[in-house]
């Protein structure tokens, strides 16, 4: 079957509203800046709309139907598919890896996640990896605020595509539309956030658990990157494969049998409209293909990134 949950919306202090005006989506406030499109994660748990299963969230179904999902052994529902919009920069972060967030934030997932620039300003930079030589230097330089010089900006564009391996220094900066395929988690350390305030007090920075994590030295900006303009069309181009998720890129002029081959697919529409097995669909639209589907007929004139579980899955 084909499943639509209901997506659940955030506020953040660097949102926007490019979520509630681009995009089908609702919600009150001024800064809403991220929509967690497909999830199973307790604090945004998403719900089915319509069919067989309507009104059940995403980790009931996943807990109770296992089949729906090829009968895979991870513990929850494994990945969180998200779009970002960021009116101004986030805190400069790293996340930590699956051993680490078990043994320290007693939750089964740390995070390994990629970011697709749905779009972004001309001559624009994000925040990917740090310069510190040793840990020791990596403490000095946090102690001592030398951010400026910490940190490594590597530029990008419209399209390109980013792997954020646990341990990876990053920050995302105002302007940006992203959308995120990441493991089912969201635990964050913050390592500086620019002296921000909310509701009178500075966000909870989070320096040790940063050192602790912090890939060092680091080689991000050189692994992290890939351009995607140029793919052929009417094919699932293979963007990442990794431990926690395979992700693929599809520009689709006409149409397109897709064997689903997984257990499960994700398919996350960023431009044009069209059709999936019939259904219309557009930008915005987040589909949960589950196990045993059989072929799917993908019509249309569209860009789409797809998402299923990874080799460890």
């Amino acid at each position: 079957m084909i499943l639509s949950l209901e997506p659940v919306l955030k506020e953040n202090v660097w949102g926007g509203q490019r979520l509630v005006t681009e995009f089908p989506y609702h919600a009150e406030g001024e800064h809403i800046g991220e929509c967690w499109a497909i999830s199973a994660h307790p604090h945004g748990d998403g719900v089915v709309k319509e069919g067989e299963y309507a009104g059940k969230t995403l980790s009931w179904l996943y807990k109770e139907h296992r089949e729906l999902f090829g009968n895979i052994n991870a513990e929850e529902f494994p990945l969180l598919i998200k779009i970002i919009d960021a009116q101004s920069d986030l805190s400069i972060q790293v996340h930590p890896d699956d051993a680490y967030a078990r043994e320290h934030e007693g939750v089964p997932y740390g995070k390994t996640e990629c970011w697709y620039v749905m779009d972004c300003p001309e001559n624009a930079a994000l925040v990917i990896g740090h310069h510190a030589k040793t840990r020791q230097e990596l403490a000095d330089m946090i102690a001592q605020d030398k951010y400026e010089e910490l940190i490594r900006q590597v530029p990008v564009k419209k399209g390109d595509f980013l792997q954020i391996d646990p341990g990876t220094v990053h920050a995302i900066k105002g302007g940006f539309l992203i959308l995120e395929t990441q493991q089912s988690s969201d635990i964050t350390y913050r390592v500086y956030d620019y002296g921000r305030l909310v509701d009178g007090k500075p966000r909870q920075l989070h320096v040790q658990q940063s050192i602790d994590v912090i890939t060092v030295p680091d080689e991000a900006d050189t692994k992290a990157l890939r351009h995607t303009d140029g793919l052929p069309e009417n094919q699932l181009n293979l963007l990442e494969e990794c431990a926690h998720y395979r992700v693929w890129k599809l520009n689709l002029s006409g149409n397109l049998s897709l064997p689903q081959d997984y257990p499960f697919l994700i398919l996350s529409i960023l431009e044009g409209k069209g059709t999936v097995d019939g259904k219309p669909v557009e930008k915005g639209a987040h589909l949960l293909i589950t196990s045993g589907h059989g072929t799917i007929a993908i019509e249309g004139e569209l860009e789409a990134i797809l998402s299923t579980v990874g080799r460890e899955g």
